[in-house]
């Protein structure tokens, strides 16, 4: 496939979120990893889920290694900034969650959009 910019990526992720309707209509898939992680972070899948409906991305990966296009977005459950790193497979119209964290100060900068330099 051809490749995906940031921005039709970020407009794929959010749409696909608004279209998700559990049970009805999947389009947002979770790896083992992202659910085990969920209970680690203290988040909760949905209130991670609404967070993709207005996610921004923060990085962007290269196809370099990888099957399927994918980003490191930015979204809000409340106050709380939490980092989800997203597949997309346009061939099947959904979005997987590979794992998802909240980003901790000491890493990133009060954008939390922004990797610190390492010293």
């Amino acid at each position: 496939g051809k490749i995906m910019l940031s921005e039709e990526k970020e407009n794929f992720i959010r749409q696909k979120a608004k279209e998700h309707i559990p049970e009805t209509n999947e389009k947002i898939s979770w790896s083992l990893h992202a659910v085990k992680k969920l209970r680690v972070e203290g988040l909760k899948k949905r209130g991670v889920e609404d967070s993709l409906k207005e996610c921004i991305i923060v990085e962007d990966y290269t196809m370099e290694g990888r099957p399927l296009p994918g980003c490191l977005v930015l979204g809000f459950i409340g106050s709380v900034p939490v980092h989800s790193a997203i597949a997309i497979d346009r061939d099947f119209d959904r979005i997987f969650v590979i794992t998802v964290y909240k980003p901790s100060s000491e890493r990133w900068e009060n954008d939390w959009k922004t990797r610190k330099a390492k010293d």
